[in-house]
């Protein structure tokens, strides 16, 4: 089976050597996607956790031992959506190659979203008084 020439001899003549084959970007393009997504997940729940108690109690009965404490829930929800979002996107992306300026992008603005859902200041700000 041959394979095509990698895509960056033009930019790097030293490349041809070496005999790289072109690969799609979707797989690494699904794996930035979803940690992005991961992260949002968490930032979510942290929030909404303060906004509702039903949810708030439901989580705190995912505590998997000792120590863990209440973050357990959503950690282990956030890695889920994490692995759950990557498994989907790797098999539609697996032989395509999505713009990854957009993916990564859109991956940031996922990922600085639920950084932010994860600050005090933040989801406090929804807490009942």
């Amino acid at each position: 089976m041959e394979s095509a020439p990698h895509h960056d001899e033009d930019v790097a003549p030293e490349l041809a050597e070496l005999g790289l084959t072109e690969k799609p970007d979707g797989p690494a393009a699904a794996a930035v996607l979803a940690a992005g997504v991961g992260i949002f997940v968490l930032g979510l729940l942290t929030t909404l956790a303060v906004v509702s108690p039903g949810l708030n109690d439901w989580l705190r009965t995912w505590e998997w031992g000792q120590g863990v404490g209440p973050l357990a829930g959503k950690t282990i929800l956030a890695v889920i959506g994490w692995l759950l979002t990557w498994v989907v996107l790797h098999l539609v992306w697996r032989r395509s190659d999505p713009n990854l300026r957009t993916v990564f992008t859109i991956a940031l603005i996922f990922g600085l979203l639920g950084a932010v859902g994860t600050f005090p200041t933040f989801f406090e700000a929804f807490a009942g008084e």
